[in-house]
C-alpha cells in the first residue's frame, strides 16, 4: 500500500535538581551506500534534517565558549559533519537516498504553552525586540521578576550552568522548539519517513515553570502535546537516552495514558543530576505504568557501556514499546553517555555506534516514524560520531555490530512487570536481566533462553563472528528498572 497513507492515524513528582556540574568534528568518511536503492522510487520518502544558524546566537555574553559546555559549536559541528559525509541531498531526484533539509521556524508562544505556564513562556520566550507586540499587562509580572545569576565569567544565567542572552536566547530557544515541531509534523503526516533535529539549547530538563540544566523549553514534550492536539496522534513513545534523566518530560506526561516515556539514565541512587528518575516513579492515575525509568546505579567503576544499553533496549525498552504499539516515536537524543564525556557531564563508555544500533531497533516501531532531537552531549567528536551513526541508521545503512564485549550483571527489578505482561516471564526467573534479541515468551525453554543469550553475545564482537561468546567476563554491575 502506498506510503502516502501514513498520514492516517487511528487512536488505538516534583524533584529539585542536585546541581550540574576541541577536537575536530569532522573526519574522512566514505560516502554511505544505502539500502533504499532496492526500494521503488515511487515508494521512497526522504529522511528529514532540520537546522538553523539562529540557534548559534544563544551564547553567554562573556563570549568564551570554552567555559560553557552547552555552546554553539555543538550543533555547528554536527551540521558540518553531516555535510562532509555526503548524507545531505543535493539533487531532488535523490531525496529518498539522502537527508532532506527542511526549514525550521520559531515556535509560537501558544505552542510553548501547551507544556509550559504562561508566566514561564513569556519569561523566556520574549526579548526586547518582540515584547512590544504582546500585551504589556501580561508581561509586567514576568519582566519585573526576571532574575539572573551573575556567573564567574561575567555573564548572566538562570543558574550557574544555564546561561541567558537577553537579546538572542529567546529567539534561539523558540527556533529549537519550532524546528522539532516542524520536523515531527512532516513525519507524522507522511511527508518524510523519519528525521533528525540538530537543535539547541536542549529541552528535556525544562519543567512547566522552571528552566534548568541548560534547558528553557521542552522541545520534545511540546512536540508530543501538539501531535496529540493538532494531528490527533493516538499513542506516542518518547525514548530519552541522555545520560541525565528528563525530569521535565516525565512531569509533562506523568498521568497521560497515551504517552509512554522511557528513560535510560545515570541515577546513582538519586545522587546524579537532576536527582529524579527513580524506578519507583512509574506514572500516576491513568498513566500508571507508562513512565519507565531504567536507572543505572553504582557510579562509574567501571562505567556502563554498549552491552548495558543493548541489554536494556532488547530486554525492556523494545518489549514494552512493542506492546504499547506507538503511532510515532520521539527520541530525546542526548549523547553525553558516549565515551569521552567525563563526570559530572557523563562518565559512561557507550560507543557512538551503539546509538546507531539503538536507532535501528526503534525503527521497527510505528512504521518507522521516528523523530530524533538533539539533547545533551558536549564532546564534539563524540556527538558528531553519534549523530552520524543515528542519521545513517535513519537512512537505512546497516550499523555493524562492532560493540564492546564488556558484560556486567543487571539485577532485574520487578516493578514494571505488573504493568507489562511482556516482561512477566523475566520476573519469574532468578537469572540476571540478560540481553535478548526478542522478549522471552512465557514457557520458553532453557535452551531457547541460552540461544537468546548467545544472540546477545554476538552483538559484542565483530559482525563476521556471529554467535561467539566473550569469555571470562564478570557480572558485577546493577541496573534498577
Amino acid at each position: 500500500q502506498s506510503l502516502q497513507h501514513l498520514s492516517v492515524f487511528s487512536s488505538s513528582l516534583p524533584h529539585r535538581p542536585l546541581g550540574r556540574a576541541k577536537s575536530s568534528p569532522a573526519t574522512a568518511v566514505n560516502p554511505i551506500k544505502h539500502l533504499f536503492t532496492t526500494v521503488a522510487p515511487s515508494l521512497c520518502l526522504s529522511a528529514g534534517l532540520v537546522y538553523d544558524s539562529l540557534m548559534l546566537k544563544h551564547q553567554c555574553v562573556c563570549g568564551n565558549a570554552h567555559i560553557h559546555p552547552e555552546h554553539a559549536g555543538r550543533v555547528q559541528s554536527i551540521w558540518s559533519r553531516l555535510q562532509e559525509t555526503g548524507l545531505l541531498s543535493q539533487d531532488c531526484s535523490l531525496d529518498c537516498f539522502y537527508l532532506h533539509k527542511i526549514r525550521g521556524r520559531k515556535a509560537s508562544l501558544d505552542e510553548i504553552q501547551s507544556v509550559h505556564s504562561e508566566f514561564h513562556t513569556l519569561l523566556y520566550g520574549t526579548s526586547p525586540l518582540n515584547r512590544h507586540k504582546l500585551d504589556h499587562k501580561k508581561l509586567l509580572g514576568p519582566i519585573s521578576q526576571k532574575m539572573y545569576a551573575v556567573l564567574p565569567c561575567g555573564g548572566i544565567g538562570v543558574d550557574s550552568d544555564t546561561v541567558w542572552n537577553e537579546m538572542h536566547s529567546s529567539a534561539a530557544v523558540r527556533m529549537a522548539v519550532g524546528s522539532v515541531i516542524e520536523l515531527a509534523f512532516k513525519v507524522a503526516a507522511g511527508e518524510l519517513k523519519n528525521g533528525f533535529a540538530v537543535v539547541r539549547p536542549p529541552g528535556h530538563h525544562a519543567e512547566e515553570s522552571t528552566a534548568m540544566g541548560f534547558c528553557f523549553f521542552n522541545s520534545v514534550a511540546i512536540t508530543a502535546k501538539l501531535l496529540q492536539q493538532k494531528l490527533g496522534v493516538g499513542k506516542i513513545l518518547i525514548v530519552d537516552w541522555d545520560i541525565h534523566h528528563g525530569n521535565g518530560t516525565q512531569q509533562a506526561f506523568y498521568n497521560d495514558p497515551n504517552v509512554l516515556y522511557i528513560s535510560l539514565h545515570r541515577y546513582d541512587d538519586g545522587n546524579f543530576f537532576p536527582g529524579s528518575g527513580a524506578p519507583e516513579e512509574v506514572g500516576s492515575g491513568a498513566g500508571v505504568g507508562l513512565n519507565v525509568n531504567i536507572a543505572w546505579t553504582g557510579g562509574v567503576e567501571p562505567p556502563m557501556g554498549d552491552v548495558e544499553y543493548l541489554t536494556a533496549f532488547r530486554s525492556v525498552v523494545m518489549p514494552i514499546a512493542q506492546q504499547f504499539s506507538p503511532d510515532v516515536v520521539l527520541v530525546s537524543a542526548g549523547f553525553d553517555a558516549v565515551e569521552g564525556h567525563q563526570s559530572p557531564l557523563g562518565g559512561y563508555n557507550v560507543s557512538a555506534q551503539c546509538f546507531g544500533k539503538l536507532t535501528q531497533l526503534l525503527m521497527g516501531l510505528a512504521g518507522g516514524r521516528i523523530v530524533m532531537a538533539l539533547e545533551g552531549g558536549h564532546d564534539l567528536t563524540a556527538i558528531c560520531d553519534a549523530s552520524e551513526a543515528c542519521v545513517s541508521a535513519l537512512l537505512g545503512d546497516l550499523v555493524r555490530d562492532r560493540l564492546k564485549p564488556d558484560l556486567h550483571e543487571k539485577m532485574w527489578n520487578k516493578l514494571h512487570c505488573k504493568h507489562w505482561p511482556c516482561l512477566q516471564s523475566l520476573s519469574q526467573t532468578s537469572s540476571p536481566l540478560l540481553l535478548a534479541g526478542s522478549p522471552v515468551a512465557p514457557g520458553q525453554s532453557e535452551r531457547d533462553e541460552a540461544e537468546t543469550l548467545s544472540a546477545m553475545a554476538s552483538l559484542s564482537v565483530d559482525v563476521d563472528q556471529p554467535g561467539s561468546v566473550p569469555e571470562n567476563r564478570e557480572f558485577n554491575r546493577s541496573v534498577r528498572v
